[in-house]
C-alpha cells in the first residue's frame, strides 16, 4: 500500500468513527476573545488558572528579555545555548517546590519523558496511575523499565506491585487533568518510603495543592511554566544529584535547543508574582471560581460527565450558542462512554463570567 493510500484510510476512519478534529482560532488575550467563525467567547478551556499570561509584569519580563537576548536561545544548554535567566528560574523554581535543585526543559511533556528515560530501564519497575496523563505514559513507553499499571489510586494495588520490585519508580499526576481530583500523595509518599521507591509527582495542575511534604522519601516533582505560571516549558525539581543526573543524562534535555529567554524570563515574573501577596490573592479568587461552580471540588478543572459523544458536542455547541467556549472530550482522550464537558476556571474569569457558566450549566443538567 502506498503512504497516501494509507494515510487517507487512517484519516477516512477516525471521520467515519465522528472524530475528527480541526485547530480554531481564538484571537484572545485571557479569556474573552473571537472565536473564528463564531464571534466573541468567554473561554472556559484554557490552562492558564491565574490569569498570569497577560499579567503587566509578565509581559514586560518578555519584553526585556527580547531586547536583551533577542528571539531564541540558539542551542542546547550544554553547547553553550544557557542564558542567565535560565539559572535564575531554576534556582527559585527549587525553593518553590522546597528542593535542592531544579532543571528546566522545552515542556512539561518533555520534562516527563526525560525523567522516566533516565531513571527507568532494565530491572526497574514503573508503577503509573492508570489515568495518568500522556506524557508520563509515553514516558513509561521510552523508559525501557518493566511497566505495572495501578488502578485509579487503589494503594492497595500499587502496593501489590511495588512488592517484590527491585527497583521502582511510582509516577502520578498529582491533579489528574480529565477529572480534576487529586492523587492521595502524601499515602503515596509513605508507600515509596516504605518500599524505597522513587516518587514521581507531575504537578501541572496544582495550582491549588496538594502540597505534600515530601522530605522523608526520595522524590522529583515534575511541573510546567504552561499553566499557573502562563508562559510555556516545564522543569524537574528534587535532590541536586537527581537534577545533575537529568543533565547528563535525559536526551529531551541534551538534545534540545533551550528555552526561549522570553519564555524563561515571563515565567520568572510570574513564579515571582505567585509567590507574592498578590498571588496569594489570585489563587484565593480561583478557589472561590471554583466552588461557586462545584462545591468542594480541589481543582479548576470540573468534568461534566455526559457519557455519549453526541451529547458532549450538543452540550458544547448550546454553550457557544451563548458565548461559552466549553470543550467536549470524548474517546480517545477519555473512555468510551465518559464523554464530558471539561470546565477549566482562571483567576482572570470574572464573577459575571462564572455567573453566566453557572447558569448555563444549570439549564444543561
Amino acid at each position: 500500500m502506498k503512504w497516501g493510500e494509507a494515510v487517507a484510510r487512517q484519516a477516512e476512519a477516525i471521520r467515519e468513527a465522528g472524530r475528527w478534529r480541526a485547530v480554531r482560532d481564538l484571537d484572545a488575550r485571557g479569556p474573552r476573545g473571537a472565536l473564528a467563525g463564531v464571534g466573541p467567547v468567554t473561554s472556559f478551556a484554557s490552562n492558564d488558572y491565574l490569569g498570569l499570561t497577560a499579567h503587566h509584569a509578565v509581559v514586560a519580563a518578555a519584553h526585556e528579555a527580547l531586547d536583551r537576548w533577542g528571539a531564541g536561545a540558539g542551542s542546547a544548554r550544554l553547547i553553550v545555548g544557557a542564558r542567565p535567566v535560565h539559572a535564575e528560574l531554576e534556582t527559585e523554581l527549587a525553593a518553590w517546590r522546597s528542593s535542592e535543585a531544579a532543571v528546566l526543559f522545552p515542556t512539561g511533556f518533555a520534562a516527563n519523558l526525560g525523567v522516566l528515560s533516565t531513571f527507568g530501564g532494565p530491572g526497574v519497575r514503573v508503577c503509573s496511575d492508570e489515568l495518568n496523563h500522556a506524557s508520563i505514559i509515553d514516558g513509561c513507553r521510552l523508559s525501557r523499565a518493566e511497566v505495572a499499571v495501578y488502578r485509579h489510586v487503589d494503594l492497595d494495588h500499587l502496593a501489590s506491585l511495588l512488592a517484590g520490585a527491585e527497583r521502582a519508580i511510582v509516577v502520578s499526576d498529582s491533579v489528574f487533568s480529565m477529572d480534576g481530583d487529586v492523587a492521595p500523595v502524601d499515602e503515596l509518599a509513605e508507600l515509596c518510603a516504605s518500599y524505597h521507591a522513587l516518587l514521581v509527582l507531575d504537578e501541572a495542575h496544582a495550582v491549588l495543592g496538594p502540597r505534600p511534604d515530601l522530605s522523608d522519601v526520595d522524590a522529583l516533582r515534575v511541573g510546567t511554566l504552561s499553566k499557573t505560571l502562563g508562559s510555556l516549558g516545564g522543569f524537574v525539581a528534587g535532590p541536586r544529584a537527581f537534577v545533575e543526573l537529568l543533565v547528563n543524562r535525559a536526551r529531551p534535555y541534551i538534545f534540545t535547543t533551550a528555552s526561549t529567554p522570553a519564555d524563561s524570563a515571563a515565567a520568572l515574573a510570574a513564579l515571582r508574582v505567585v509567590c507574592s501577596p498578590e498571588g496569594e490573592g489570585l489563587i484565593e479568587r480561583l478557589a472561590r471560581h471554583v466552588d461557586r461552580v462545584a462545591p468542594g471540588h480541589p481543582s479548576p478543572i470540573v468534568p461534566v460527565v455526559l457519557g455519549d459523544e453526541e451529547r458532549a458536542l450538543e452540550a458544547a455547541a448550546a454553550l457557544l450558542e451563548q458565548g461559552l467556549l466549553v470543550p467536549a472530550i470524548r474517546p480517545p482522550t477519555v473512555p468510551v462512554g465518559s464523554s464530558r464537558l471539561r470546565v477549566t476556571l482562571s483567576a482572570a474569569h470574572s464573577d459575571a463570567d462564572v455567573a453566566a457558566l453557572v447558569t448555563a450549566l444549570d439549564r444543561l443538567r
